[in-house]
């Protein structure tokens, strides 16, 4: 892992990611890129013809720059390469047009508040936004985490076709962290598969790959977003994973709103792949 990306309020749900940012860095040796999107009052948007907004703006920019650079001066941050951008854009919006202009990228981590996700910038439907649209892995962070761990790796999924293209960067991250894979299909009322059908199913699917050591389990609920957070809870995983379909929609496995669901709901770390 070279190079990994992290969105900035400012907040201490930002700074929480990272400091996970920093340790998984100093693991894999990797760069790390802060970023903040100045996301300026809609007084000043016109600020090409309004002269006078101008050095406001400019303070603005000035003063992000700043927080940057004494964020990047803090201990855990030490022996590890930071490099500081601030733009002038919406948050989502802003965040997923760098990640397009610069997709060099192999991880973004996000801190989020979680249960309401309505006070926070990067929450709610900013970070479903990222999660959907990026073509970069994104691990969203949830709690403060003095020592970041995933040896239980979490990983949801109804196991279809579609699913195998990003399943090989699943694989990529479990030998990455060291984890222990734990497959898992969760059957509702409205998704229900005897346990000789998904076996099948599940067995058909690893066959193609190099496994590393895993387990698979059907869970049984009421809801997908349940059935993974029950799972997950049950099993100490570390990590909550998953696949979404990105702008149209999430797989057929995951319907609604369930990434967005996860993302807030979900107390663990939640690291999500784009099919």
């Amino acid at each position: 892992m070279k190079k990994i990306l992290i969105p900035t309020d400012f907040s201490k749900y930002a700074d929480e990611a990272i400091e996970v940012g920093a340790q998984i860095a100093k693991e894999n040796n990797s760069e790390i890129v802060l970023i903040h999107m100045l996301e300026l009052p809609t007084h000043m948007n016109d600020a090409i013809s309004n002269e006078t907004s101008i050095p406001e703006i400019m303070l603005f920019k000035r003063k992000a720059e700043e927080t940057l650079k004494s964020i990047k001066t803090r201990p855990y941050l030490s022996e590890i390469k930071v490099t500081e951008i601030v733009r002038l854009d919406g948050a989502s919006k802003g965040i997923n047009n760098y990640i397009k202009q610069n997709n060099d990228f192999d991880l973004i981590i996000m801190g989020s508040h979680g249960s309401t996700g309505i006070d926070e910038i990067f929450i709610g439907s900013n970070t479903e936004k990222v999660v959907r649209e990026s073509e970069i892995p994104v691990l969203v962070i949830k709690n403060k985490i003095e020592n970041f761990k995933a040896k239980n790796l979490i990983f949801a999924s109804d196991f279809s076709n579609e699913i195998k293209k990003p399943f090989k960067k699943v694989l990529e991250f479990s030998k990455l962290f060291e984890s222990k894979l734990n497959l898992v299909m969760i059957c509702t009322p409205n998704s229900f598969k005897s346990t000789s059908a998904a076996h099948k199913i599940v067995n058909e699917f690893v066959s193609e790959f190099d496994m590393p050591e895993y387990s698979f389990e059907i869970y049984n609920e009421s809801n997908i977003e349940k059935g993974i957070i029950n799972y997950s809870n049950e099993n100490n995983g570390d990590i909550i994973s998953f696949c979404t379909h990105g702008r149209t929609a999430l797989s057929h496995f995951f319907t609604g709103s369930i990434s967005e669901d996860l993302v807030n709901h979900s107390s663990k770390p939640v690291l999500t792949f784009k099919i």
